[in-house]
């Protein structure tokens, strides 16, 4: 079905604000994008996961080259130019950033792209450099930013965040993180494997709290061996700042703690852009963070304006915000109550060894009154775990024990994102655990795991011969 001259007014410039535009245009819609926060792109190309994912490799490399399992074999590496590394860095987020965003805008008739910062006057009106835009529908994709805690000194701190730290052109001597989610594990590793002195402080009981202790409290081992330091319990009292060091003053386990070093990043949580885009005028409801409230179909408390990606809060990967922009653009033209589904949503924390997950894990099963049953299954019976000298982590299965369906999987494994989308559409798709286990999986992949994890269910594969199922 298209629909004739309809205008569709998105605020943003990410991947939901695409993905809305794009999907615009193919309903027949003429679309006006309004961005200023963030360059072209938003978060992901600019100050997210590109930077952060070549960064991560850039810093396997060199931590490769001189720690291995092998014998026989001696290597080392030398970072001659951090500022180097950034440079190819920066090169990648542009080269993205054009290809990607705005080749691609360019070439869509009927989108009109205006740099500024968008305010709602109406439920149909935005103002933008002093004019008003009318349109018949609005997407609210203006994404999310950094919470900066309310302590003191920390305004005169010189804090890093995800937005500044991946722009450093000299390496840290140290760097204190506070926050323990993805984005400070992963940033801790990328620069502890460069070669700073790192150290993590987490207010919640462990690193990854959400997730189960199983997974995070070995991943903070692992992290933790290759030198990073790991403090919990940590409720930060003042943060001092002279002219080389940073002084973070905490109280740690009930005790009075002071941490030293040469950067700070701050890495605590992300709360919504909405703060300066009138808001109040239409009236639309948000919650304590900023986040917009928005019903199963996306649409905000006021019914022609809609909101996708981080600034709704709920899980915060450029993929979702790619499908939800897509989901709300469609809602907002065809005027239907489509609505989301995160039931199978693959999720990928990028530290080494990586933790990833789809679906429920052993607890949320329980609580939605399956009779849950956990395969886990060590690398260290995977052979190519094996032959590769890592077997750090472990595979884990959920399945209904009474129909032998998968409900969720959870993996702590070097590339073990990798495994998610086997596991994902055999959720999807209804597949039993005898039916994965059945199946050919190559030798020697890693893949072979989930077979091996599956067979788990009946059988002690250190028991049987390779291959044998």
């Amino acid at each position: 079905m298209i629909m004739d001259s309809k205008h569709l007014i998105i605020l943003g410039g990410g991947s939901a604000a695409f993905a809305a535009a794009i999907r615009g245009v193919e309903l027949g819609a003429r679309v006006t994008l309004i961005n200023d926060i963030l360059p072209i792109g938003g978060t992901c190309v600019n100050v997210g996961c590109v930077p952060s994912k070549t960064l991560i490799r850039a810093a396997e490399a060199h931590h490769r080259a001189f720690s291995h399992n092998f014998d026989g074999i001696q290597s080392k590496s030398r970072i001659v130019d951090f500022k180097a590394i950034i440079g190819q860095k920066q090169s990648l987020v542009k080269e993205l950033r054009q290809a990607k965003y705005l080749d691609v805008i360019s070439n869509l008739s009927g989108v009109r792209l205006i740099k500024g910062m968008g305010t709602l006057v109406d439920s149909k009106t935005v103002a933008v450099d002093g004019n008003q835009i009318n349109g018949d529908a609005i997407i609210i994709a203006t994404g999310a930013s950094p919470v900066i805690p309310n302590v003191a000194g920390i305004s005169t701190s010189g804090y890093l965040t995800n937005e500044t730290l991946f722009e450093l052109d000299t390496l840290p001597e140290s760097m204190i993180i506070v926050g323990g989610g993805y984005i400070a594990l992963e940033s801790a590793q990328i620069f502890s494997r460069f070669g700073s002195k790192v150290t993590i402080l987490e207010q919640l009981p462990r690193i990854m709290a959400r997730e189960n202790a199983d997974l995070t409290e070995a991943l903070a081992l692992y992290l933790e061996n290759e030198g990073l330091k790991i403090h919990t319990n940590v409720e930060i009292r003042e943060i001092i700042k002279t002219d080389h060091q940073v002084a973070v003053k905490t109280q740690t386990n009930g005790q009075l703690k002071t941490f030293n070093a040469s950067h700070i990043l701050i890495a605590a949580g992300r709360k919504a852009n909405t703060g300066n885009i009138g808001l109040d005028v239409p009236g639309i409801e948000t919650d304590e963070n900023g986040f917009l409230k928005v019903d199963d179909s996306l649409r905000t408390s006021v019914p022609n304006i809609y909101g996708a990606g981080d600034v709704i809060g709920g899980p915060m990967f450029v993929y979702t915000a790619a499908y939800e922009g897509n989901l709300a653009a469609e809602n907002a033209i065809l005027e239907k109550m489509n609505t989301t589904n995160y039931d199978v949503l693959p999720w990928v924390v990028f530290t080494d060894p990586q933790l990833a997950g789809v679906g429920m894990d052993e607890q949320q099963a329980a609580a939605k009154g399956y009779d849950a049953e956990v395969s886990t299954l060590p690398l260290s019976s995977v052979p190519r775990s094996l032959a590769a000298r890592d077997t750090r982590g472990f595979i884990k299965l959920i399945r209904d024990k009474k129909t032998d369906k998968l409900l969720g999987a959870r993996i702590l494994a070097p590339e073990g994102s990798e495994l998610l989308m086997e596991v994902s559409m055999a959720i999807k798709s209804g597949i039993t655990a005898q039916e994965l286990a059945s199946s050919f999986h190559p030798y020697l992949t890693l893949s072979e795991g989930v077979k091996l994890a599956a067979l788990s269910f009946k059988k002690d594969v250190n028991k049987l011969s390779c291959c044998a199922s």
